[in-house]
């Protein structure tokens, strides 16, 4: 276990997407500054404003304020983090180069794709496929609903149902999904209004509609390769353009969970 005082814990992160992204800005808020985040070489994020992983592909990604800088080593990681800055890495070998005392897993994959309780004294799993006691230490409920956010110390947060929340009453409708497989193109832009009916792009030659009216608060990158039925965008029907730029309330409800999971061990450990 780290003898460091919790501001100098090392935290690491499996994904950079919106919710893995609202945890290391939860964090780093909090004074846990030294964050590294590591993802695939070509990370695709619906929430493209509020994920940190658009760092791989522009070199940075600042949200609320809070800046993130793609690194391609160790030394890179330091260097963020003596400006204050987030490091974001693509990296599936980062074992035997970063010893973390915390590894939270927000992939958010809905199964399990190699995290062990090995990785670090301290590893939390968010949502479906962890099973807190075994593979992770603690498990965080991220379903809407009366138990979002929960720590889960033994057992396994509730099951997916492949239904997205309800947000002012709509669920799937507002999700959008590529009809086909093939290359994803679009004129539209994150927090663009759009009607029911509108096109909002193509797949391949195949036009994706708008279900219902909102501000368009998440879209992939345009020009990637997708398959049928993926995750492609987000309707949002509040209409508010300012919500595409900063972090969801379930998101933030999470993020709180992680800081109070690590408080609960190294708190305790520092009194």
């Amino acid at each position: 276990m780290s003898s460091n005082p919790i501001n100098r814990l090392v935290i690491g992160t499996k994904g950079a997407g919106e919710i893995a992204s609202a945890v290391a800005w939860r964090l780093h808020k909090a004074n846990i500054r030294r964050i590294f985040m590591l993802e695939i070489p070509d990370p695709q994020a619906v929430r493209r404003e509020v994920s940190f992983c658009e760092a791989i592909h522009e070199g940075s990604k600042t949200i609320e304020g809070l800046e993130a800088v793609k690194v391609d080593s160790v030394k890179g990681v330091r260097e963020a983090w003596n400006k204050g800055n987030i490091a974001v890495l693509a990296d599936t070998e980062w074992r035997d180069k970063i010893r973390p005392d915390v590894i939270v897993d927000a992939i958010l994959a809905k199964k399990n794709l190699g995290t062990t309780t090995e990785d670090a004294p301290l590893v939390i799993g968010l949502g479906p496929g962890f099973v807190a006691g075994k593979d992770v230490h603690i498990v965080i409920e991220t379903k809407r609903g009366h138990n979002l956010g929960k720590i889960i110390t033994s057992g396994s947060a509730e099951r997916n149902t492949g239904i997205p929340g309800s947000i002012k009453g709509y669920t799937a409708k507002r999700v959008l999904r590529a009809p086909v497989s093939g290359v994803f193109r679009t004129r539209r832009a994150i927090s663009d209004a759009v009607r029911c009916g509108d096109v909002v792009g193509v797949v391949e030659e195949t036009e994706v509609y708008a279900e219902i009216s909102g501000i368009i608060r998440g879209l992939i990158r345009p020009g990637v390769r997708v398959t049928r039925g993926l995750k492609i965008g987000d309707i949002d029907p509040r209409g508010n353009a300012d919500y595409c730029h900063t972090i969801s309330d379930k998101a933030r409800a999470i993020s709180g969970s992680v800081l109070e999971a690590i408080l609960r061990l190294y708190n305790s450990e520092s009194e």
